[in-house]
């Protein structure tokens, strides 16, 4: 049988790379969408490479974005945005990659899905199908394209870039509904096989479970590839996530949580462990099953929303952040993130995020067609 073939293109956006499709080329059915998308990326891979396919082995590379006509009526096109596995033939949309979310602006005005702008500013409205949340992006323009050059550099790529700000609207709630799932800012969760841990399960962008670094042994100060050797550390992070996973309702089980993506489980240390670098906090954080080589974006925003929410683990280890400041700077294993985020008055006992917001950079890097075999 010989291949099929779909027009797409291939972006980068900020640490992360994706396919970006329209909608109106894929079939209308979601459900025959992730053969396709299996074939294209090169899922599955017991060899964890993806050698067969676009993906490039790691979780963060391992992605494909949809873009279509909104269905939103404050947003200007669609987004939905596909986690496709690598050593299992499963594709998850319960989640955005905030990453590639920098590279649907510049992607919306490339391709003629929104009117160029007067002025040398373009602003797109992006409604994040997985979420169901809106997305401000904020870019330059260089000619009748989106600008690529700028002076704007992100730990973990090379080169520099023209900067885009993400502004993600009333991030909370973006899977379970709520910014506390659990109506706190800290909780003791029962962990089966590794027993009681301090956490705070937070959901915003994207769902998290923040855990101390010393409850797990670690420092949040460890290569990725150090924290995947280590088979005892990765069962139990596994574990909490899986744990939080139904404290926070998005897995009725404990089984089930196993075959989700969310929540996404990170561990803290005081700025104090990445002395040498101006940080605000130390982060690692996993990503489908690995440590990630930078930082998801969502994770991080949704680690930025905590560290404004009193009580919050997150906030207690975070330097104390002076009043009105607006950046708040995570140490992560490739470097330093630079992030935003507000929290408004507590509305009946609970606190309220208006944004979170970050600068990333993109770029379009090919475009043509990507040929695949959707055997099922």
């Amino acid at each position: 049988m010989p291949q099929k073939r779909l027009p797409a293109v291939f972006m980068r956006g900020g640490t992360s790379k994706a396919i970006v499709f329209h909608a109106r080329d894929l079939p209308a059915s979601r459900a025959e969408w992730e053969p396709i998308f299996l074939s294209v990326i090169g899922s599955p891979d017991p060899n964890m490479r993806q050698l067969n396919g676009m993906g490039g082995g790691v979780s963060s590379l391992s992605k494909v974005c949809v873009i279509g006509p909104p269905t939103h009526p404050d947003a200007d096109v669609d987004y939905t945005f596909a986690q496709v596995l690598i050593d299992k033939a499963r594709v998850d949309y319960n989640s955005n990659c905030g990453n590639m979310s920098s590279a649907i602006g510049p992607f919306a005005v490339d391709e003629g899905l929104v009117a160029k702008p007067r002025s040398g500013e373009a602003v797109v409205r992006i409604h994040n199908t997985n979420t169901k949340k809106i997305i401000v992006s904020r870019f330059g323009m260089d000619g009748d394209e989106a600008a690529v050059a700028g002076d704007m550099a992100l730990d973990g790529v090379a080169g520099t870039g023209a900067p885009i700000r993400l502004e993600f609207m009333e991030p909370g709630g973006a899977k379970t509904g709520k910014l506390l799932p659990t109506g706190k800012a800290a909780d003791m969760l029962e962990v089966p096989g590794v027993g009681r841990m301090p956490v705070s399960m937070i959901d915003a962008a994207n769902p998290c479970v923040f855990v101390p670094a010393e409850a797990i042994g670690a420092t949040a100060t460890e290569p990725p590839t150090e924290i995947e050797g280590n088979s005892q550390l990765m069962a139990k992070l596994e574990a909490i996530r899986r744990a939080a996973s139904v404290a926070m309702g998005i897995a009725p089980d404990i089984e089930k949580a196993g075959n989700l993506s969310v929540p996404i489980v990170a561990f803290l240390a005081p700025p104090v462990a990445m002395s040498v670098l101006s940080v605000d906090i130390a982060v690692r954080m996993m990503s489908n099953g690995q440590a990630h080589r930078a930082t998801p974006l969502t994770g991080a925003l949704c680690l930025a929303v905590a560290t404004r929410i009193p009580g919050s683990i997150p906030h207690e280890m975070a330097r104390r952040l002076a009043e009105g400041t607006s950046q708040i700077r995570i140490g992560h294993a490739s470097g330093v993130i630079v992030v935003d985020a507000r929290i408004g008055q507590a509305t009946g006992g609970q606190p309220h995020a208006e944004y979170a917001a970050v600068y990333r950079t993109a770029r379009r890097l090919f475009d043509g067609r990507v040929h695949y075999r959707a055997e099922r």
